[in-house]
């Protein structure tokens, strides 16, 4: 179970986050200023999955609690603010901040961003913690052995497809309707040979963790 940390001088608006995130079964914890937050951080760093920054808040503010996060974590940081120039959205990104929301907002989208930045570290881990592959969603990357391995935009959809959900079968129709899309109208085992120069270009890799299920379709071992 993924724990998140908020941070926000607003109670109200703590806890309403705080009961979207457990009701879609999320661990919270809550910070009501910069330095608590930094502190609680410090305290559970290695427990803590993301964190919410509010930007205006007492002691340090949500720009310099996220760069002190940064010096020690890569952990996913959404700043939540009432301010939306783009000047203070520049600043968030600058500090190290993965997503940025204004208030008022929407908590079912704000679990969505949450849920959407989780995948996308956790899909980045899983490769990353192999010795010879690495997966940089951000710079659409894949590198085995430091080289980086030249995909197809296809090839690499159906790669951060499976990467979302190891383990997972997905069927040829599933893969063609979500890579594809609905309205292509070629020939399905087209996704086979996908797969198939997917398996070359990875080498060892690619034949050890992507898996045919036979009468099903694909999915990406887990070890």
């Amino acid at each position: 179970m993924s724990k998140i940390m908020i941070a926000d001088d607003e109670q109200k608006i703590r806890k309403l986050v705080c009961d979207f995130l457990k009701n879609v079964g999320y661990e919270t914890l809550e910070a009501e200023d910069g330095d608590e937050a930094f502190a609680l951080f410090q305290k559970h760093e290695d427990d803590i999955d993301l964190v919410i920054l509010d930007i205006m808040m007492p002691g340090l503010n949500g720009w310099e609690v996220c760069k002190e996060i940064r010096a020690l974590s890569d952990v996913p940081v959404i700043m939540l603010t009432a301010r939306s120039e783009e000047f203070d959205e520049l600043l968030g990104y600058e500090s190290g901040a993965d997503d940025y929301v204004t208030k008022p907002f929407s908590p079912t989208i704000l679990v969505k961003k949450v849920e959407a930045l989780l995948r996308r570290t956790k899909s980045a881990a899983y490769l990353g913690g192999e010795k010879d592959l690495t997966f940089n969603h951000e710079a659409h990357e894949v590198r085995l052995n430091g080289q980086e391995i030249e995909l197809t935009l296809k090839e690499y959809n159906i790669l951060k497809k499976l990467l979302e959900n190891p383990g997972r079968v997905y069927s040829r129709e599933q893969l063609l309707d979500s890579i594809w899309g609905y309205d292509y109208v070629g020939d399905i085992r087209t996704v086979d040979s996908h797969i198939a120069r997917l398996r070359t270009k990875l080498g060892d890799w690619g034949n050890r963790r992507l898996k045919t299920v036979y009468g099903i379709g694909y999915k990406l071992e887990e070890e």
